[in-house]
């Protein structure tokens, strides 16, 4: 049997480099070779594309390979020649530049099947302004915020949003996840310093309520129809403000993760319903993951939704699929059959038209 040829592009420039080179591993390790043969592409924080033999932080020693502009026969080709053709294409590429569409739209536009959300809803799932927007017109409940461009950073006022939000609140980067760019703001000390970290990494910040609760994930996997695992809870160590970079990735004993998590059945149930409206309405496909809150008065809040959640050994993505039976390999299969499935759908779609037009 001939094997599916998968790209499994990992690194990026992104703040979350070094997470998507554990995921991708993670990938890389567990994808079925009876199947699949991968082709391993790190990106360099600079941006350097290189053909590696495995996934490792050192993506420079790889041979340097530049994509092959021709979308009725694209590929990867390397400084002397060689060319890499993979059936599909698997970005493990977490943040700017990888899961906000940017790495989408030059996939598609190559015609290469790609494992994720595409353009659209890569885009507006990773700016958390757009997304809370689109998230309230389908009526799904959000925390309050208030945004910022950073030409406006003169205007942040602290009495004007704790009036408005409570304290104490959070200020987020609008467009970064793994909680870079985020920071808790209990007293007006506090703001400036919050400010100029989310302005570091993003032009637009997020200023939002503080929901006092439990930290909530559900998995949603799949397309027409999609479906959501049991939701699973990120227990946080009360040395911690909240659910940051060090908890998630640095400190082994920052967290205990509990999947199924221990909730009434009529709460789980609103968590899935919920989860499962955000993916659409976001149009996200092949696998994303919702983070949301439930807050100490039993209210449930969407927070954000990943659409190329985490792989490494502590996330919680293939953690809940695992509860549901499915294996990690089993899992990354599943994914690789979805958007091929997609492809195949999607030529159908006609990209001419012929008209009178003279030109």
């Amino acid at each position: 049997m001939t094997k599916i040829k998968v790209a499994i592009l990992y690194g990026g420039r992104s703040v979350e480099h070094g997470v998507s080179i554990n995921s991708a591993r993670n990938i890389a390790e567990y994808l079925d070779k009876s199947k699949f043969e991968p082709i391993l592409i790190g990106i360099s924080t600079s941006g350097e594309w290189h053909l590696t033999s495995t996934v490792s932080k050192e993506i420079e020693v790889g041979k340097k390979i530049n994509l092959k502009l021709d979308p009725k026969n694209a590929g990867f080709i390397t400084d002397n020649g060689i060319v890499y053709k993979p059936d599909v294409v698997f970005p493990v590429l977490h943040g700017t530049d990888g899961e906000d569409g940017s790495i989408q739209g030059l996939l598609q536009a190559m015609s290469l099947p790609m494992v994720g959300t595409g353009v659209l809803g890569s885009s507006m799932s990773m700016n958390k302004l757009v997304a809370k927007k689109i998230l309230q017109e389908a009526g799904l409940p959000v925390a309050k915020f208030l945004c910022y461009y950073f030409d406006d950073k003169h205007q942040i006022n602290f009495q004007q949003i704790s009036s408005v939000l409570g304290l104490p609140f959070m200020i987020k980067s609008a467009s970064l996840g793994s909680s870079v760019g985020v920071s808790k703001v209990k007293t007006e000390g506090d703001l400036k310093q919050a400010v100029d970290e989310a302005f570091t990494y993003d032009d637009c910040l997020l200023a939002e309520e503080y929901i006092k609760g439990r930290e909530i994930e559900c998995a949603i996997l799949g397309n027409n129809p999609a479906q959501a695992s049991l939701p699973g809870e990120i227990i946080i160590s009360s040395k911690y403000e909240f659910y940051t970079f060090d908890a998630k990735y640095v400190d082994g004993e920052a967290v205990k993760i509990e999947v199924p998590a221990k909730l009434e059945g009529k709460i789980t149930e609103a968590i899935r319903e919920y989860s499962l409206k955000a993916y659409q309405a976001l149009m996200c496909e092949d696998f994303s993951r919702v983070d949301l809150f439930l807050a100490d008065d039993g209210r449930v809040f969407v927070n954000e939704i990943n659409t190329i959640p985490g792989f490494t050994n502590s996330s919680m993505f293939p953690m809940m699929w695992k509860e549901r039976g499915i294996s990690f390999t089993d899992l990354i299969t599943k994914l690789i059959e979805f958007s091929l499935e997609r492809a195949k759908r999607s030529s159908r779609i006609q990209k001419d038209f012929q008209s009178a037009l003279k030109f």
